[in-house]
């Protein structure tokens, strides 16, 4: 049995594209819970584009992750002790617990999975946080009506495949742009979606996405932003809406880009242009989670991850998500499954 929790912090500020030597690898005691908490043996830890807005110490939702702090993000574990009567040793949860190898925190904190439902480790993809986005930021913020367009960006992505499928399942004609050939197969014959094309070798970005969506954009999810994100938003039809997600061309852009300011097409095209947060949502998760899960059940929602071994391959895996290598939902292994030393 493990006698030191091992956990990656911060070691300093990223200055331009994140790399490895912006971690540093640590070894601590286990800690111990106390009264009302649970202790964690990390199975699984999620990798998402967001975690890099939190190493950096501009304005943001979330305070930044100090220097020498623990890196935050989601986790799916399994109880090894617990002093709070709603846990047991062996039940599996999802906490917010970051990358290190045990957490302990209040079980008010963390959620019990059913490993019966799916595995496990979809609690961090299209059960958890990114397939709740996908969700909301579709159905609550876009709301796609039959007969229209919706468009996403990164579209294999945890986030992005989701959403496609769900606006698909509502009615609308499914188009997204993705990264390599493979992956806008993966969207098209997996993920049903009308059409999707390469963006990094269809020639004229503009172009490619005009001839995808001939009759314009009823609704943009944008994942994005950057070139791709700036041609939908002019594409965008009479009562638009784009639930904006991300902008992840820019997550580790050193300087900001300029671009026209388009502050005066929100008043021509009646736009609705939405940011939003999955934690806005969070009194209508448990009914979503449930939907979801019944459309993996029946086939209507696919889903693909990428899983790393190795808490201390971390580091290098987060950069995946900025250089478009990653397929699926990015997860890190970091110990055995449920029952496992």
């Amino acid at each position: 049995m493990d006698t030191n929790n091992r956990r990656i912090v911060l070691a300093r500020r990223p200055h331009g594209m994140v790399g490895p030597a912006d971690f540093r690898l640590e070894e601590a005691a286990i800690p111990a819970p106390g009264e009302g908490e649970a202790l964690v043996r990390v199975i699984y830890l999620t990798l998402d584009p967001y975690m890099r807005g939190m190493m950096s110490d501009g304005d943001s939702y979330a305070d930044p992750v100090p220097i020498g702090g623990v890196m935050i993000g989601g986790t799916v574990g399994e109880v090894l002790e617990s002093r709070d009567p709603s846990l047991k040793t062996g039940d599996v949860v999802e906490v917010y617990g970051g990358w290190q190898s045990h957490v302990v925190a209040p079980a008010r904190q963390m959620r019990r999975i059913d490993p019966a439902l799916a595995p496990i480790s979809t609690a961090l993809g299209v059960l958890g946080m990114p397939g709740l986005t996908a969700y909301f930021g579709t159905l609550h913020v876009g709301q796609p009506k039959a007969g229209e367009t919706f468009f996403v960006s990164a579209a294999s992505g945890a986030v992005g495949a989701v959403a496609g499928q769900i606006a698909k399942i509502a009615g609308a004609r499914v188009v997204g742009c993705a990264g390599s050939d493979e992956k806008v197969a993966y969207c098209l014959d997996d993920c049903g979606f009308d059409a999707c094309f390469n963006y990094r070798t269809c020639g004229d970005i503009g172009a490619a996405m005009a001839a995808a969506c001939p009759d314009g954009i009823d609704v943009y999810f944008e994942n994005v932003g950057g070139e791709i994100g700036w041609n939908a938003f002019w594409l965008l039809n009479d009562h638009g809406r784009m639930a904006v997600c991300g902008t992840i061309s820019n997550y580790n852009a050193v300087t900001p880009e300029t671009i026209e300011d388009p502050m005066w097409r929100f008043i021509t095209r009646r736009l609705k242009v939405q940011g939003f947060l999955v934690t806005d949502f969070e009194a209508d998760a448990a009914n979503a989670r449930a939907e979801l899960a019944g459309w993996l059940a029946d086939g209507r929602i696919t889903w693909r991850q990428t899983v790393v071994d190795g808490l201390e391959n971390a580091p290098a895996a987060f950069g995946r998500l900025f250089e478009g290598s990653n397929f699926g939902k990015l997860i890190v292994r970091v110990g055995g499954e449920p029952g496992t030393a």
